[in-house]
């Protein structure tokens, strides 16, 4: 294992695998704009590094993320001020984009929540792919209780996980809940010891790339994605069966049924980075 340590965030690939976390302890990882811009950091340099399979996130000590850093009082939201600016802004020019980061990222993403997240602290976990949290955890949208409305494209992304009825639910009262809970409305998958959540989360991500290769995950994702809420699936049949096409010449698919013929794990040479189809990205330009 390597680590690399930001400012707030450290970073450690664990074979195929970066685990991201969020490293303010003292403050429960607070969430500021700094944290948001080495997220977003992160997150780009894993999506172009085809060493890294996976990305799990988590946090440092007893919480996953509470919230926005509220520690500048009751103006800690107002960006006339240096600490909501720093709620807001970035570290550097670009500003924090982890939400699009995390989206357009072309590696499955874990949030593995080892505590409360609140606010933005859940709000971030929607766009990553599958979220398991620890017995105990507390979650909360928690905005309408702070004047706020939901962030980081929650509006959007959380329905589409767990329903109207139950965003409606969560959002309008802004009341904190537990993992059980969460749970049983879909928003994690697992509600998982303490002790054993790490562990567990890198079994999901190794379930989801031992056997799969690398440019098949990354577009399925992103078909997913794209075209759940879709109102018919003519969008998607346009573009399927060409991607389908292209990738059915490709040495991908020539070692995946090669080794389910010799019945034998397959070693995919596939490179997100080289290989992508030509349709790839089909909504037009990609952000990073």
């Amino acid at each position: 294992m390597s680590a690399a340590v930001s400012q707030q965030i450290t970073c450690e690939v664990d074979g195929d695998l970066l685990i991201v976390t969020l490293n303010r302890p003292d403050k429960l990882n607070a969430y500021t704009g700094q944290m948001g811009a080495e997220i977003t950091q992160a997150f780009e340099r894993a999506d172009k590094n085809d060493a890294i399979r996976a990305v799990i996130v988590t946090g440092a000590g007893r919480a996953f993320c509470a919230g926005a850093d509220v520690s500048g009082g009751a103006t800690s939201f107002d960006r006339s001020g240096k600490h909501g600016a720093g709620v807001f802004a970035g570290g550097n020019a670009g500003g924090s984009r982890f939400v699009e980061a995390i989206f357009n990222c072309r590696k499955p993403s874990i949030a593995a929540i080892n505590g409360a997240a609140v606010g933005v602290g859940i709000t971030m976990t929607l766009p990553m792919d599958i979220r398991i949290a620890a017995k105990g955890a507390k979650i909360g949208f928690i905005f309408a209780r702070r004047g706020l409305v939901p962030e980081a494209g929650s509006a959007w992304f959380l329905p589409k996980l767990v329903g109207l009825p139950q965003s409606l639910r969560w959002c309008l009262s802004g009341r904190v809940f537990d993992a059980d809970e969460a749970g049983r409305g879909g928003l994690v998958s697992e509600v998982v010891e303490p002790e054993h959540l790490l562990d567990r989360a890198r079994e999901i991500a190794r379930e989801m790339t031992a056997e799969t290769s690398a440019v098949a995950v990354a577009l399925t994702r992103q078909m997913l994605w794209r075209f759940a809420g879709a109102p018919d699936p003519f969008g998607l049949l346009a573009i399927d069966k060409p991607i389908s096409i292209e990738r059915g010449a490709h040495a991908d698919v020539r070692e995946g049924v090669q080794a389910f013929l010799e019945k034998r794990p397959p070693a995919f040479p596939g490179k997100v980075s080289e290989d992508m189809p030509s349709q790839y990205p089909w909504w037009g330009t990609a952000k990073a």
